[in-house]
C-alpha cells in the first residue's frame, strides 16, 4: 500500500526521565532485566536441545516460547537501552514501522502458540493413551508453523495500513517505544479505517487463541477433578501450573497495553504497562517453567552432573 506524502521523516521518544542520576538507575535495572531474559531463554534452548528426557512435543513447544521471547525483547530493549543513556531519542519512520511490525509480530505468534500449547496440554491429559499418535512431528510441525504465518501475517496487515497515513507533525512521542495507538493519535489522516482493521484482526488474534486455551483447560479440569487419587491430580496439574502462569501473565499484560493507551490514564501508566508487557514478562517465562517444573529441574542436575564429571 503507498504511503501518502509526510513532512514527518522521524520521531522522538520523550522516554522515562532527564534526571541524570535516574537514567543511570534505569539502564542498569533494564540491562539487568534483559540480560537475565538473554540468558535465562538461551538456557532453556540449551536444556531441551541437551537432554533427550525432554525431546516432546510439550518441550519442543517451550523452545518456541523461549525464541519468541528472546526475539519479542530483543526488538525493544537494545533500542531502549540506548536511547536513556542519549539526549536525542530518535527513530525514522521506517525504523518506527519495523519496529511496531515485528513487536506485533513476535507477540502475535505468542498467542497463537500459547493456544497450541494449551491443546497440547488437554491431548496430554485428557486422551494419554493416544497422545503420541495425535501429537505426532507432523501436527506438532503444523501447529508451529501456523503460529509463525498466523502472527507475521497479522501483523503486516497492521504495518500496511500505517503507511496509508500522513504525518504532518508533532513527531515527539510520549512513550519509550513505537506502540501503534500512540502513533494513530499523531497521524493527519482519517484513521477509522486503520482502527476498524485493528479491532477485528487484533480481536480474532486475542480472543481465537484464548477460545482455545478456555476451551482446553475446561476439558483438562474437568479430567483433573475426576482423577481419584491426590497424587495423580498433583501430577496432571503441575504439568499444566507453568502454561497457565504464562497465559495469565502475557494475556494481562496483553490487555494492558491495549487499554491504557486508549483510555484517560496517565502517560506514565502507559509506560509501565508497556515496561511489564515488552521487557518483564519475557524474562518471566524462564523462570516460572524452572521453578515450576521437576523435569526441567532434573534436567539441569544431570546436566551440570555431566558437566562435573567431565572436568
Amino acid at each position: 500500500m503507498p504511503r501518502n506524502e509526510s513532512t514527518v521523516a522521524k520521531f522522538f521518544f520523550v522516554g522515562f526521565t532527564n534526571d541524570p542520576e535516574l537514567k543511570v538507575l534505569l539502564f542498569l535495572l533494564f540491562l539487568s532485566v534483559y540480560t537475565f531474559t538473554v540468558l535465562g531463554n538461551c538456557c532453556i534452548l540449551a536444556i531441551v536441545s541437551l537432554s533427550p528426557q525432554l525431546h516432546t512435543p510439550m518441550y519442543f513447544f517451550l523452545t518456541q516460547l523461549s525464541f519468541l521471547d528472546l526475539a519479542f525483547s530483543s526488538v525493544i530493549s537494545p533500542k531502549v537501552l540506548a536511547d536513556i543513556l542519549t539526549e536525542k531519542k530518535m527513530i525514522t519512520f521506517s525504523g518506527c514501522i519495523a519496529q511496531i511490525y515485528f513487536f506485533s509480530a513476535f507477540a502475535s505468534t505468542e498467542y497463537f502458540l500459547l493456544a497450541a500449547m494449551a491443546f497440547d496440554r488437554y491431548v496430554a491429559i485428557c486422551n494419554p493413551l493416544t497422545y503420541t499418535v495425535i501429537m505426532n512431528n507432523g501436527l506438532f510441525l503444523r501447529l508451529v508453523a501456523g503460529s509463525y504465518i498466523g502472527g507475521f501475517l497479522h501483523s503486516l496487515i497492521h504495518a500496511s495500513c500505517l503507511y496509508r497515513l500522513s504525518f504532518c507533525g508533532p513527531d515527539v512521542i510520549n512513550h519509550f517505544v513505537c506502540d501503534y495507538p500512540v502513533l494513530l493519535k499523531l497521524s493527519c489522516t482519517d484513521i477509522l479505517i486503520n482502527d476498524w482493521i485493528r479491532f477485528i484482526f487484533a480481536s480474532f488474534v486475542v480472543m481465537g487463541s484464548l477460545l482455545v486455551i478456555v476451551v482446553s483447560y475446561s476439558y483438562i479440569i474437568t479430567t483433573i477433578l475426576k482423577i481419584a487419587k491426590t497424587e495423580g491430580r498433583s501430577r496432571a496439574a503441575s504439568t499444566c501450573i507453568s502454561h497457565f502462569t504464562c497465559v495469565l501473565l502475557f494475556y494481562g499484560s496483553g490487555f494492558l497495553m491495549e487499554i491504557l493507551p486508549n483510555s484517560n490514564s496517565s502517560d506514565g501508566l502507559n509506560k509501565i504497562a508497556a515496561v511489564i508487557s515488552t521487557i518483564l514478562i519475557p524474562a518471566l517465562n524462564p523462570l516460572i517453567y524452572s521453578l515450576r517444573n521437576n523435569e526441567v529441574k532434573e534436567a539441569v542436575i544431570k546436566i551440570l552432573s555431566w558437566t562435573f564429571k567431565t572436568q
